[in-house]
C-alpha cells in the first residue's frame, strides 16, 4: 500500500509541476502581449498632402486627406481635411478646418479675402487671426514640412 501512495504522490506533484508551467507560459505570454503596447515607441504620423506646385500662391487651398491612427494593434482611418496656405511656394501654413469657437467648419471667400464660419458670423483673416466674431483665438495650426518637393503636415492641430 505504501508504494501505491507514493506513486500517487509522485504523479500528483508531476502533474502540478507540469500544470504550474504551463500557467506559467501562458501568464508570461499574456502580461507580454498586455504590456507591449506600453513599452512601443510612438511615431509621429506625419501626412503627405501631395505636391507643393498643387498649393497656389497666396490663395488658401482645402486639402482632404486620410489620417491613419494607431493605437495599439488596431489602426483607424478618418478622412479629414486641411487649408494650406504658401505666400512665396517655399514656406507653407496649414490651419485646422475647424473654427475655434464651437468647432464649427469654415470655408474660405474669395471676394472678401477671409475665412468665413457661418454658425455665429466669426471672421478669420487670410493668416487666421479673428477680424470678427466669438472665437477666442486665432486658427489652429498644424505643423508642417517639405519633403522631396511634397508637403507633409502632422495632424495634431497647435493653438496660436
Amino acid at each position: 500500500m505504501s508504494e501505491l501512495l507514493s506513486r500517487r504522490v509522485f504523479l500528483g506533484r508531476c502533474i502540478a509541476f507540469l500544470g504550474s508551467l504551463i500557467a506559467l507560459m501562458f501568464s508570461g505570454v499574456g502580461a507580454g502581449y498586455l504590456l507591449f503596447p506600453i513599452f512601443q515607441r510612438r511615431k509621429e504620423d506625419w501626412v503627405d498632402l501631395g505636391p507643393i506646385t498643387d498649393i497656389w500662391s497666396g490663395t488658401p487651398v482645402k486639402v482632404e486627406f486620410v489620417q491613419r491612427k494607431h493605437d495599439a494593434w488596431m489602426t483607424t482611418e478618418q478622412r479629414s481635411s486641411a487649408w494650406v496656405l504658401t505666400p512665396d511656394g517655399k514656406e507653407f501654413v496649414a490651419f485646422d478646418p475647424r473654427c475655434t469657437h464651437l468647432g464649427c467648419p469654415y470655408r474660405w471667400d474669395d471676394g472678401r479675402r477671409q475665412f468665413l464660419c457661418p454658425c455665429h458670423a466669426a471672421v478669420f483673416d487670410i493668416q487666421g487671426k479673428v477680424v470678427m466674431g466669438p472665437p477666442p483665438r486665432p486658427l489652429d495650426r498644424y505643423p508642417c514640412k517639405l519633403s522631396e518637393g511634397r508637403l507633409l503636415i502632422l495632424p495634431q492641430p497647435i493653438q496660436a
